[in-house]
């Protein structure tokens, strides 16, 4: 069997042997490691490790931290024909590194439902404003920009700003009673009008364009009948909104009323509108999100509207965008949609690595030097250095306690008060902290430096 030699400084090895340990019993080769002189090896460069490390006789391939600086050359002239590679980044990524699948599988990301993302209160901005509030919209993944128009109110610009849309390749969508503003909104290319009933679904037959039919009384499936009926007679193409309500409003029944409206028209196009759930539920958007459109993509609505108002909705067009992934993916595999979308797990990790509260005692007394090694498990923050192991939940009491043993520079202790309050944040919420890395939060995440490339 082949024989695979990791490279790993001293304050990742118990994590790296504690990774492949697991992996082991299903990996095609025997693993080996090697602990170089340093304490991070992010640090150090290929030819120092060249100059520090002899591979063993007998080994086949080198795999180094993914976060070593260099050419891999060097290890050729010096070691020569044994392969050399950079393994990930995280020790945490060697399952996937080796094929052992975290996250989508191959094939994964179809879907075949529509986004709408609506512009609150459209008349309001600017056209500049407009204009970079869509296009960023159909960045994060929409495919209909929904203007929302004010209601009481008539909105005489309403072409020049579809028409401006549309000439930066935006599909755009009306959201409007007013027959003034709809009129003059699908003439500038508008292709969809929120919404018809029996007050005005007459005109829709002048319009050319498709429209979502509601109901006249929300409580009402059937109230949608006659306007269903004037829309077919009229020839005009139209999805089936039976309006979603808040919880405490008829959230219940309103999911049964989706569940009616497919019974009564199989195969009619329909439409949700995610948004009064979002915006009105005192819960991040994300977990919603995904409910709804499993509900959707179950349920063959092929379209949802969503607003970006309220803060904690924020992203709920991106969340959208890979929740219909996930739902579609779940049904035509009939599969769970479980480890398949790490990016919408931010709240919590996916999984926390197994604590071993022995590695911090036998790290201290291996480490040589006095700089800290800062780690957060099982409620708990610990502090490692030569010689030294502190833990305490409290970072004020257990950056108190490290004063008492020697002064902490300004710089050095702004880089401890930043890297305990990420691990006193990960404690919090469950989450993996590692000393130098940026916290994950899924499709939040936002990649950060470490101290010492901020030096260099």
């Amino acid at each position: 069997m082949a024989r695979v030699l990791f490279v790993t400084g001293k304050l990742a090895e118990a994590a790296l042997r504690r990774q492949l340990a697991e992996l082991a019993p299903r990996l095609p080769f025997e693993c080996d490691v090697a602990v170089l002189p340093i304490t991070v090896v992010a640090l150090a460069t290929t030819p120092w490790i060249a100059r520090h490390l002899t591979p063993p006789q007998g080994i086949d391939r080198v795999i180094l931290p993914g976060l070593c600086q260099g050419e891999l050359d060097v290890f050729r002239t010096c070691w020569g024909a044994v392969p050399v590679e950079r393994g990930p980044k995280d020790v945490r990524d060697l399952p996937e590194h080796f094929g052992q699948r975290r996250g989508p599988p191959p094939g994964y990301g179809g879907y075949d439902i529509q986004i709408i993302a609506e512009i609150n209160s459209a008349p309001r901005w600017s056209r500049a404003e407009l204009l970079a509030q869509a296009q960023q919209l159909r960045t994060d993944g929409a495919d209909l920009i929904d203007l929302g128009c004010d209601p009481g109110s008539t909105w005489s610009d309403v072409g020049a700003a579809v028409a401006a849309l549309r000439d930066a390749g935006l599909r755009v969508s009306i959201d409007s009673f007013n027959p003034s503003e709809v009129e003059k909104a699908v003439r500038a290319g508008a292709e969809l009008v929120l919404s018809v009933n029996q007050t005005n679904c007459a005109a829709a037959a002048d319009w050319g364009c498709e429209v979502v039919a509601v109901p006249d009384r929300p409580e009402q499936v059937e109230s949608l009948e006659p306007t269903l009926e004037r829309l077919v007679a009229d020839g005009v193409p139209f999805r089936i909104d039976p309006i979603l309500e808040p919880i405490g409003l008829g959230f219940a029944a309103s999911l049964g009323r989706y569940l009616e409206a497919r019974r009564r028209w199989p195969n009619a196009e329909m439409m949700m509108g995610v948004g009064n759930l979002t915006e009105l539920t005192d819960v991040d958007s994300a977990g919603l999100n995904v409910a709804l459109l499993g509900f959707c993509q179950e349920l063959g609505i092929r379209s949802v509207l969503t607003t970006q108002v309220i803060n904690w909705c924020r992203t709920c067009v991106r969340e959208l965008d890979l929740a219909r992934r996930l739902v579609y993916w779940a049904c035509r595999e009939r599969t769970p949609p479980k480890h398949l979308e790490p990016r919408l797990v931010m709240l919590r990790d996916p999984r926390l690595p197994k604590p071993d509260p022995q590695r911090f005692a036998e790290l201290a007394e291996r480490l040589t030097d006095r700089n800290y090694r800062l780690f957060a498990e099982e409620d708990r923050l610990h502090v490692v250095s030569a010689g030294l192991h502190l833990d305490d939940d409290n970072p004020f009491a257990l950056f108190a306690r490290l004063m008492e043993r020697e002064p902490i520079d300004a710089a050095h202790a702004f880089y401890l008060g930043y890297e305990l309050a990420k691990a006193t944040t990960a404690l919090t919420l469950g989450k993996s902290y590692v000393q130098d890395q940026a916290l994950r939060w899924g499709m939040l995440t936002r990649e950060e430096r470490a101290a010492h490339e901020q030096q260099s």
